[in-house]
């Protein structure tokens, strides 16, 4: 083979000689050949003549790193760079440029050689131009064609080339568009025509020639140009900068489609970029390289080995080397680890002789001086080349997995804190003086105007350093209150960390003192966060000092605060309150605290104070141990329930009572004087409430006791037979969702008071079991439940007023929370039996004439919505619809009040989950033969339609009401009217109300009713009620005109009490209608006509009626006049706007002398809706 001119040359020349002097030149020749093989020895190589050209039968092959690589310079050569050091076979008398070798090396596309040259340049320290800028530009390393590349390869000559993993070429990676699966092109690169693959060698290997730029290098650069502008104030021209490139989204670096992480900022990378890389005099890495004297004189290039299979033998030496260098990096990493734990460890001794006393450290003498002298030479280290075995040394090649512990990349010596203990036994620093003959006050004036202060106060503490940590403790002391006034408000709490420091270490007490008051006034309303910081503060300053510096220190700063005329500073301290408890002494704790939190509680008026205080308060009977404040808990829990806010009452819910409930628990008093104390002021409010119950106060007992159900289950479960059975060992089933309800709070949580959902899951199980199998006997928590407190309860129910709504859903929502806490079985077995014991719904009842008492008080709706809706399966909903049957049966045929069934209806009517139920039980009335059942049937229609969907009206209810008018009795039909009424007032769907109203028109205009005096009661009534709300054609083209006629028509009736009932009600009806718009003509053919028969009627029969009739009269006939203006002004009540002073005294006077019912005048004022 004909050998390459340049190799010829080449083959005398030494390429990595860079030193200058001849001596080592001519050392060289003399030295013996050595040839070294690597582990990798059998690979193909490079031709023993021509270094840089590979044979023409092989093809190129991947760089691997030597096995034996530890330093920066390598103690041996890597198969990519043999043919470069084969070179070093000869002397040479010529010395070729490095520059030259630089360039041939490009230009045969030798890249890999060319790296580790440029590599080995940069560790010797002399970089080189041509070379950084070549590896500096990705465009050199871009493939072109379309397809990207195989991982982990980029384009060499004649095909791909592997990319090689060294750190060094970091710098030749294109980030923006090679992402972390590999060399992934983007999308924007326009793919070549299919064709022969060729290979490409026009590489650019001029830095000066400057590709266009690509549409993701101009979005990234945009992105950051924008950044730039908006940090530095440049807002105008970030607006116009991003108009003038509106196809980007600057607030999202995603938009700009590459998939690497933000790069730093314009500002960063301009301050970065024209930093030198640092030689191996001043940084030792020591994964990589090695020492340059360290190399042998003669280095021949490998023998040539045989052409291989490449496809398998190539991927066998790969794995072998790979594998080789994972052992040694092993190696090294269990030594460096082994160097660094002995180092920390001598860094922790001279640490803790740092911080003894310094007259102990200064008798040590100097034994511990030369100790120290040898410690500290193995960390205070100068960086140069010698110390590229110190292990401290770490490279960022390490991936971060050790401590760089000097934490300063200067190549300066650094300080060991060893030095610190000698501040103060140095001797004084000596200076130079000059051979000059000065006389002393010349000398001082002549320095006076070096313009130097010492006589101010920052003059004395600048002039002065301190030289101990002490002294830097009194000089925070002493310049913090003055730096806080001085400090923006927004960022004071940067200080808090300084402060507490300061606080906590310094000698002085008056001074400790002085600092915790400025971090409680640090700011002057603080917010949440600001407030967040300062208690996690002050938590950090009681673990560090202790409960008695806490008591001495921190609660006298708490007290001064308690009246702060800012409500954020008195919040402070009742948070600050909770966060101390437990770092107080429990004797404070128990009295100072509490009496402190309990003041507040009573007298601040803030409701987040009195909110933060509950909360400090439950935190407080979660530490308490005195069972002496037992009592004060209780009124302190009564006090809070009674509180005018609700978010107050909702932390005693939240907070408080859990934690109260847990600590009456460990005293065993939960069940023994807790719940009992409630139900006693209950039933002593009832007693008291016979006529007017207080019901803010039975709700706020009932509401305590209710979250007392959590903890109480937990002491039934943890007091069982069969809790010390419960194991967590093999598969626990997990806990249904809808198994308990919802918690107001974690700490309401069954599970938290148990201590895991997995226990709480085990003893569920055993629950379940020994209530289904074994029963309750020996289990004295739940026999507590069952024969004291569930019968005491229902006693209560029983005396309660059916007809207060509140009373009857406060109850229910105690006994449905109770019953799904206790769960199914129990509820089966335990709580509707004694229910249904009481209730004694038979056959035998159903026919009696006195009919069943207790069906009527309140017993019944929350049995019924308490009880009976707990589980909404089948066999559950089938006994509520019996329930309710049989009870609207038995009121019905015993002529009973139907309070208790009405109260049932509206709270399940509440519920659209109930409507069909609720129908199918109206149903069952509806199509009963007893008259009497189907009348109740008819009237609890109108309780129930309200809120219904019109389709389920449509479908259901107006026929069973249409069923209803179509029976022989005239008292069922009367009942019809008020449901049917309330389906005008709520219902839109044009069909369903004519339907409506041609009933209604048959009961007004059918000759069989004309003498139906109940039943123009009943529609007048209802007429009243539904008419303000009504659709306002309804109201002008039925209602009024049907109102006129039955005036007219009893101004004939021949019966006074009918003629007034009628006249009462009429009145009653027409003042409701007096606040609804009336068009004119309406006004003048129905209304005022209507009010005209009845001012007659009224005349004769309640003299005290008319007067106001006539206002109303007088007024409607002053709108009709003046239509105009009464168009612009809308609707008005005409009572509330007669004309005249005489007038309004004259009304006022007969409404006080009338005799009829308040609910008469009630709608005279109803404000139109």
């Amino acid at each position: 083979m004909a050998k390459n001119p340049f190799s010829a040359k080449m083959a005398s020349v030494n390429p990595f000689n860079l030193s200058d002097s001849e001596e080592e030149a001519d050392r060289r020749p003399n030295e013996t050949i050595d040839t070294q093989k690597s582990p990798s020895d059998g690979a193909p190589g490079p031709s023993p003549g021509n270094p840089f050209s590979p044979p023409a039968d092989t093809e190129p092959r991947t760089l691997l790193l030597s096995s034996n690589r530890t330093s920066p310079s390598g103690e041996g050569s890597g198969s990519g760079s043999t043919a470069a050091t084969s070179a070093m076979a000869a002397t040479a008398e010529t010395r070729i440029s490095v520059d030259g070798i630089a360039a041939q090396l490009i230009r045969d596309q030798y890249i890999l050689t060319a790296l580790e040259f440029h590599t080995e340049l940069l560790e010797a320290g002399r970089e080189l131009p041509r070379l950084r800028d070549y590896f500096s530009n990705p465009g050199n390393f871009e493939r072109q064609s379309g397809t990207p590349p195989a991982k982990d390869q980029v384009l060499g000559p004649g095909g791909p080339m592997h990319r090689a993993g060294s750190i060094s070429t970091l710098d030749s990676l294109d980030f923006a568009r090679y992402s972390d699966d590999g060399n992934r092109e983007s999308d924007e690169r326009v793919a070549e025509s299919e064709g022969p693959s060729q290979e490409r060698k026009n590489f650019k290997s001029s830095p000066e020639i400057q590709e266009s730029i690509r549409p993701l290098e101009k979005r990234a650069l945009n992105f950051l140009v924008n950044e730039y502008l908006l940090k530095n104030e440049c807002k105008l021209s970030s607006i116009t900068f991003s108009d003038e490139n509106d196809d980007q989204d600057f607030e999202l670096w995603d938009d700009v489609g590459l998939n690497t992480p933000k790069p730093p900022d314009l500002l960063m990378l301009y301050r970065n970029c024209g930093a030198p890389l640092p030689s191996p005099r001043d940084m030792v890495n020591v994964s990589v390289g090695v020492e340059f004297a360290d190399l042998p004189g003669n280095c021949t290039a490998q023998e040539p080995p045989k052409k291989l299979d490449l496809s398998h033998q190539q991927q066998k030496e790969v794995i072998q080397e790979l594998e080789y260098q994972i052992s040694l990096l092993n190696n090294e990493k269990q030594s460096l680890a082994e160097q660094m734990k002995k180092l920390q460890s001598e860094i922790q001794t001279l640490k803790r002789t740092v911080s003894s006393p310094l007259p102990a450290t200064l008798d040590m003498g100097s034994h511990h001086t030369s100790n120290t002298a040898a410690s500290s030479s193995s960390i205070t280290t100068t960086t140069n080349t010698t110390s590229s075995t110190n292990p401290l040394s770490v490279s960022s090649t390490d991936n971060n997995q050790y401590l760089d512990i000097r934490g300063v990349s200067e190549p300066e010596t650094v300080t060991h804190p060893q030095s610190l203990n000698t501040l103060k036994s140095r001797p004084p620093v000596q200076f130079a003086q000059p051979n000059r003959k000065l006389s002393p006050a010349f000398q001082q004036a002549l320095l006076s105007f070096c313009r130097t202060c010492s006589d101010s106060r920052l003059g004395a503490e600048v002039s002065r350093i301190a030289d101990s940590e002490e002294s830097v403790l009194l000089m925070l002391g002493r310049c913090l209150p003055h730096i806080v006034p001085n400090v923006l408000l927004a960022k004071r709490e940067e200080l808090i960390p300084l402060i507490l420091c300061t606080a906590c270490l310094h000698p002085e007490p008056k001074e400790r003192d002085q600092l915790l008051h400025i971090l409680f006034n640090l700011i002057k309303r603080p917010d949440d966060e600001q407030r967040q910081m300062i208690l996690t503060g002050c938590v950090a300053f009681a673990r560090h000092v202790g409960p008695t510096r806490v008591e001495a220190e921190l609660l006298p700063q708490c007290w001064e605060q308690i009246n702060h005329k800012y409500p954020e500073r008195r919040l402070l301290v009742a948070e600050s309150c909770g966060a101390l408890a437990p770092y107080l002494p429990k004797e404070i704790r128990s009295s100072l605290v509490l009496s402190m939190l309990q003041q507040m509680l009573a007298e601040d008026k803030a409701d987040m104070v009195r909110e933060a205080v509950i909360k400090s308060l439950g935190i407080i009977m979660g530490y308490i141990d005195d069972s002496d404040k037992y009592s004060q808990g209780f009124e302190l829990m009564l006090l809070s329930l009674g509180d005018p806010s609700e978010r107050v009452v909702g932390a005693v819910h939240q907070v408080f009572i859990p934690a109260f409930a847990a600590w009456t628990t460990e005293l065993g008093t939960l069940q023994s004087s807790l719940i009992p104390s409630l139900l006693a002021r209950i039933e002593k409010l009832l007693m008291q409430g016979e006529h007017v119950l207080d019901e803010h106060k039975l709700h706020m007992f009932l509401s305590g006791l209710q979250s007392l159900i959590p903890p109480l289950f937990a002491v039934v479960l943890q007091n069982a037979p069969f809790t010390s059975r419960a194991k967590l060992n093999g598969e626990i089933p997990t806990i249904e969702v809808t198994r308990f309800p919802r918690p107001a709070s974690p700490l309401q949580d069954v599970a938290t008071i148990i201590g895991s959902r997995e226990m709480l899951s085990a003893l569920l199980l055993l629950y379940d079991y020994q209530l289904e199998h074994e029963g309750t006997t020996g289990w004295d928590s739940l026999l507590w439940v069952v024969n004291q407190l569930l019968p005491q309860l229902i006693e209560i129910v029983g005396r309660i007023n059916v007809t207060s709504s509140t009373c009857v859903h406060e109850f229910s929502r105690f006994f449905w929370r109770l019953c799904r806490t206790f769960g199914k079985i129990f509820t089966n077995t335990k709580v509707k039996p004694q229910f249904q014991e009481i209730l004694r719904l038979s056959e035998e009842n159903v026919d009696t004439s006195t009919g069943n008492d207790i069906l009527t008080k309140a017993t019944v709706p929350i049995y019924a919505t308490g009880v009976l809706t707990c589980y909404n399966q089948d066999e559950d909903r089938k006994l509520l619809v019996g329930f309710l049957e049989d009870v609207m049966t038995t009121l019905s045929l015993s002529h009973a009040p139907l309070d208790s069934l009405k109260a049932a209806f509206v709270e399940l009517g509440a519920n659209p989950v109930y409507h069909e139920l609720l129908l199918t039980v109206l149903w069952y009335g509806v199509v009963h033969t007893s008259a009497l059942v189907r009348c109740t049937a008819a009237r609890m229609f109108e309780l129930v339609l309200r809120g219904m969907s019109e389709a389920l009206v449509d479908r259901r209810a107006a026929p069973a009401l249409i069923t209803l008018c179509s029976g022989p009795e005239f008292s069922v039909r009367i009942s019809t009217i008020p449901a049917f009424g309330t389906i005008m007032e709520t219902v839109t769907q044009k069909e369903l109300l004519e339907r409506v109203k041609m009933q209604l028109a048959s009961f007004l205009e059918d000759p069989q009713y004309q003498d139906q005096h109940s039943l123009h009661m009943e529609i007048i009534r209802t007429f009243g009620r539904v008419g303000p709300n009504a659709e306002p054609r309804f109201r002008d083209e039925f209602v009024l005109p049907h109102l006129h006629k039955l005036a007219l028509a009893n101004n004939s009736q021949a019966v006074e009490s009918k003629r007034i009932d009628i006249a009462t009600q009429l009145f009653e009806a027409y003042s409701a209608l007096s606040c609804c718009f009336i068009s004119e003509e309406v006004m003048v053919n129905h209304f005022l006509p209507g009010l005209r028969c009845l001012r007659a009627d009224m005349e004769q029969l309640s003299p005290e009626h008319e007067v106001i009739l006539s206002s109303m009269i007088k007024e409607c006939e002053i709108k009709v006049e003046n239509r105009g203006m009464a168009d612009a002004q809308g609707s008005m009540s005409i009572a509330s706007s007669l004309v005249g002073e005489d007038a309004k005294t004259k009304f006022l006077s007969k409404m006080g002398q009338l005799t009829t019912s308040g609910a008469m005048l009630a709608n005279v004022f109803q404000r139109k809706k």
